[in-house]
């Protein structure tokens, strides 16, 4: 299983580096292409946007879709994806309206949408058991999945691919510190009866590698010619612990849903690491924490 997983690692960050480096190269050649930045607003992240909305969405609801049906709860996979790619284009389209309040308008009317459609769905056939559980598990696709893949593509709009590549490495470098420390200090659990592996002492390994990684970070960014993407270095650092912490927090919720329907991994499609959701568990909720610290700037 380790050496899978020190397989798998590297091969998934370098296909992350490369993804993000095709994504600043088309983002660059669409910059003056005025059909695209009508439609989108921004040349930013359009290949980010492609992959989240036609692969990552649809992945992840399909693991999650399996998790709730092996939880008891009903989840058709095709509407399951669909309320996760519903918050992804709700979410990401946000910035396109005239004003904040428009914005919001808009996201409350996908989540009206989303919830109306829900339980028409699920209570068809006079069925009243299982309605409200249902109707959860769709609305935790939208938000889960899709809000926070939306949120990240936001971020994209803010910084360049590899400020946004160093934040989802901070994110994971707290999973690095929390496993090495707790394997080789642990004794505190934190919670065993959701996660036993996990220790006081890895969570505090976790956020003091994130705070480390991301100030290194930072520090690097002021080498990037855009000056949008500059990060001050202290900055980095409160932003990775705070990442630490919910990353964290991001991986205990997978576990959650995982428990409840008795599996250990989401699914299969890693070697080694398991599925989609087993990789993508602490970057998903670290979305608007990267997008608030951006704001501070």
């Amino acid at each position: 299983m380790l050496r899978l997983r020190l397989i798998t690692g590297p091969v998934l960050i370098l296909a992350l580096l490369a993804l993000l480096w095709g994504d600043g190269r088309m983002s660059a050649s669409l910059h003056e292409n005025d059909l695209v930045r009508s439609a989108i607003g921004t040349a930013d992240g359009v290949v980010l946007a492609a992959l989240a909305v036609l692969v990552l969405a649809p992945l992840l609801a399909r693991e999650l879709a399996a998790m709730l049906r092996s939880a008891g709860i009903a989840a058709p996979t095709g509407f399951t994806v669909l309320a996760a790619v519903a918050g992804v284009v709700a979410v990401r389209a946000a910035p396109a309206f005239a004003s904040p309040s428009h914005a919001a308008g808009a996201m409350a009317g996908a989540l009206w949408a989303v919830l109306s459609l829900a339980l028409i769905v699920h209570s068809r056939g006079a069925r009243i058991d299982g309605v409200v559980a249902a109707t959860g598990g769709t609305l935790l696709a939208f938000t889960y999945i899709g809000a926070m893949l939306g949120t990240w593509l936001l971020v994209r709009t803010e910084v360049g691919p590899w400020v946004l590549a160093g934040a989802i490495l901070t994110v994971k470098a707290s999973d690095i510190g929390a496993y090495a420390v707790g394997m080789s200090i642990g004794r505190h659990k934190m919670i065993p009866w959701l996660s036993p592996a996990k220790s006081w002492e890895g969570l505090v390994g976790g956020i003091a590698f994130a705070a480390i990684v991301g100030g290194l970070l930072a520090w690097w960014s002021d080498a990037l010619p855009d000056a949008r993407d500059h990060v001050a270095p202290l900055l980095g650092a409160a932003t990775g612990a705070v990442l630490g912490v919910v990353g964290t927090f991001g991986d205990l919720a997978e576990s959650l849903v995982k428990r409840s329907a008795g599996v250990k991994d989401s699914g299969r499609i890693l070697p080694g690491m398991g599925g989609i959701f087993d990789v993508l568990d602490s970057p998903l909720l670290a979305a608007p924490v990267v997008l608030l610290a951006l704001h501070l700037r």
